[in-house]
């Protein structure tokens, strides 16, 4: 039995996924058939999710809470002479 779904997607990324799913041999119906599927075989999203900085959800939260408490606690330089300057120190 099948079930029909029905879904609203911004028109330029549509058009970007018929065109790398084409050279691929696949129509947009197919991918979205192999994502659903994939998704009920693992059980979960079947990718890693990224923000668009590149980095998992989890890893750039970590880095603006250490980026954060650089900025409070961190000492700071104004040239990479002082810098290296209070390394020899």
């Amino acid at each position: 039995m099948s079930s029909t779904v029905q879904l609203r997607i911004d028109a330029t990324i549509k058009r970007k996924a018929q065109k790398i799913l084409k050279d691929m041999g696949l129509d947009l119906s197919s991918g979205i058939k192999l994502f659903l599927t994939q998704v009920v075989r693992k059980g979960s999203i079947p990718f890693e999710i990224r923000t668009v900085n590149g980095f998992t959800p989890a890893k750039e939260a970590e880095l603006i809470r250490e980026t954060e408490w650089a900025e409070k606690y961190g000492k700071g330089f104004k040239t990479a002479d002082e810098f290296f300057k209070h390394l020899r120190s």
